[in-house]
């Protein structure tokens, strides 16, 4: 036997692991499971180099709880420790001081690989253990060894009879985490943590059927038929995949395997994924892992979190900000890498080099599956982008590398559910959709019916109307316009198109200009002078007698400062709407000639009601004497 003091160098150390990483006293199971993993994985190794004369077997963790004892086991089968290892790796803390240590990572109490980065995995024990025994013996022909130690700097060293190899972990659980010795918090974690780890892991027994039992027809008292209740054996439950999809060749893997994968992912989840990417990586970084694209709402506002993060098998996170692009923490699935730095602040992760990389990595990987995708089967594609257009806008914006990808394979449907890419659609409206000064004028809309009416007039005169109506269009516009030359956006319910767009048949006014300067102040003092500026234009005679619209700049610019985009601390914008009047409309031209003041107010009251109730204007009082008002021009 033998005592001593375990190498650190404030005597406190147990109370500040414990206090420092109490927010995170959970994964002290994942810590345990891990070390127990790399002794099973390191015994293998040194097997098949040879330095290990011993049978590999079928080793598995085992995970025992002893409710009546108040204590909790983790034992392997694996590489296992002398007793001049125990001293070398468990009796000496591998660092220079914990008060400075809390001092300079007290923001970082949150982080979930604090443990394992210092080498603290096994004393993570203490955060919910107040004595932790282990009886380990290694493969080498040497005595088992029992450690012993009860929270406190001393601890207690002792040949034990152990025969088998491996080691046995034993936490005494304290009375403030009692929760770790029941069964269903334990098999939460491990499902949690480790449901992919590499070693298979035993949590007690359940009962199957036994496959090798044929069951025997039998006759009840009436002489009726039937077979014998199946014969049930116990087994161990293993609770975890060792071999999970992500750690296989894509060329060993068929559509099913993904799908099936997909669902142990995610078994919640009801509706299948869209498509998956499989990572697969080892220059000049280690990184595999599998993404699939889930069907996403029109909400930019939608779940992060779903990308989880992996560590030799073993979960860490499953916040992977700044090691998965921001477009893409939309996405669901698996990466496994054991180059990210997993035990540092977020900060730092952004600016660790190996971390940009694999970042870079994940994003062209998703542009170069995209454009296979759009490239191989165009129509599946189409039919799947409003599911995926958000994350690929998205994107666009944020990822200028990503974005010159994606211009070739975006899609840009049309009201009519034709789609275009983006060099598709400037080819087909070149010669028809062109203004005075030469820039080519691309139409869209952003609601096919609240806009209905002016896509209507924009078909008659021959114009393709697109729809963009994701939350983010107005910043992808301003991008594309700054990309191209000569290129404009404009929405049809915008600064009326027919001042846009140069047309060999313009239409003459069937009003003089004398007649025109006499109508435009009877509607000015009629609407309020504040809010709308009133245009005389010549339309066709079927159009409508009055239009509103909003100056294209002005609503962009109230768009982009709803959803941020660098417009942000502008206060409200004022609304501002154009009142566009047809001068060759009869109702136009009645307003003209009307000889009463009262008719002439009621009749352009009216039809600018109806303007305003065209685009969503028209509200609570207003809306209830324009509806009253409509009835009573009824009768």
């Amino acid at each position: 036997m033998s005592k001593g003091s375990i190498n650190v160098s404030v005597e406190n150390i147990f109370p500040l692991i414990k206090k420092f990483l109490y927010s995170d006293h959970e994964i002290f199971l994942r810590e345990l499971i891990s070390n127990a993993t790399d002794a099973t994985t390191k015994l293998k190794h040194l097997i098949s180099i040879g330095e290990a004369k011993v049978e590999y077997g079928n080793p598995m963790i085992e995970i025992k709880i002893d409710s009546k004892k108040k204590r909790l086991h983790i034992i392997d089968q694996g590489i296992g420790m002398t007793a001049e290892e125990v001293e070398k790796y468990i009796n000496q803390i591998a660092f220079s001081g914990a008060e400075e240590f809390l001092e300079k990572y007290k923001d970082d109490k949150n982080e979930t690989g604090v443990i394992g980065h210092f080498g603290l995995g096994f004393y993570s024990a203490f955060m919910v253990a107040d004595k932790v025994e282990i009886i380990t013996k290694s493969f080498k022909e040497e005595p088992a060894a029992h450690w012993t130690c009860d929270g406190s700097p001393e601890y207690t060293l002792v040949e034990n009879k152990k025969e088998e190899r491996g080691t046995e972990i034993i936490l005494h659980i304290a009375e403030d985490s009692k929760e770790f010795l029941e069964d269903p918090k334990i098999r939460e974690l491990l499902t949690k943590y480790n449901r992919f780890n590499q070693v298979p892991i035993k949590f007690g027994t359940k009962k199957v059927n036994d496959p090798d039992f044929e069951p025997k027809t039998i006759k009840d008292k009436d002489g009726k038929e039937s077979k014998e209740p199946h014969k049930q054996i116990e087994v161990d439950d293993i609770i975890n995949n060792t071999n999970p999809a992500w750690t296989k060749k894509p060329a060993d893997l068929e559509d099913d395997d993904y799908k099936n994968f997909y669902r142990e992912l995610y078994p919640m989840q009801f509706e299948e994924s869209l498509f998956h990417i499989h990572l697969n990586v080892d220059y000049p970084f280690n990184l595999t892992g599998i993404l699939y694209f889930p069907k996403l709402t029109q909400n930019l506002d939608v779940q992060k979190d779903r990308i989880q993060l992996y560590q030799n098998q073993v979960f860490v996170t499953d916040n992977v900000e700044g090691i998965v692009p921001d477009f893409l923490q939309m996405l669901k699935g698996v990466i496994d890498s054991p180059d990210i730095p997993l035990n540092v602040s977020r900060s730092y992760l952004q600016a660790d080099g190996a971390v940009k990389k694999i970042s870079g990595y994940i994003t062209k990987k998703v542009a170069d599956k995209l454009s296979s995708l759009f490239k191989n089967n165009r129509e599946d594609f189409e039919k799947k982008w409003n599911d995926i257009k958000v994350i690929i806008e998205y994107g666009m914006l944020s990822e200028e590398k990503f974005f010159d990808k994606a211009k070739k394979f975006a899609l840009y449907p049309s009201v009519d559910d034709k789609f275009y890419t983006f060099e598709e659609f400037l080819k087909e409206t070149k010669d028809a959709q062109t203004d005075k000064e030469g820039n080519h004028i691309i139409l869209y809309a952003a609601n096919k019916d609240a806009q209905h009416s002016y896509i209507q007039e924009a078909k008659n005169k021959g114009y393709e109307v697109l729809l963009l109506d994701s939350p983010i269009v107005s910043h992808l516009m301003q991008k594309l316009e700054t990309s191209e030359e000569k290129i404009r956006f404009t929405r049809v319910d915008s600064d009326h198109i027919d001042n846009l767009i140069k047309k060999d048949d313009n239409v003459i006014s069937k009003l003089s200009d004398e007649e025109k300067e006499k109508l435009k102040p009877m509607i000015e003092e009629s609407v309020p002078k504040e809010t709308y500026t009133v245009q005389l234009e010549a339309m066709d005679s079927n159009a409508s007698p009055f239009l509103i619209t909003v100056p294209e700049f002005m609503r962009r610019m109230k768009e982009m400062s709803a959803t941020g985009g660098g417009m942000m601390g502008m206060g409200n914008l004022p609304e501002m709407y154009n009142l566009v009047v047809n001068t060759n409309h009869e109702l136009v031209s009645q307003i003209l000639n009307t000889k009463t003041e009262q008719k002439r107010k009621r009749l352009i009251k009216q039809a600018f009601d109806l303007a305003k109730l065209s685009q969503n204007l028209l509200h609570g009082e207003e809306l209830t004497d324009f509806v009253k008002r409509s009835y009573e021009l009824i009768k």
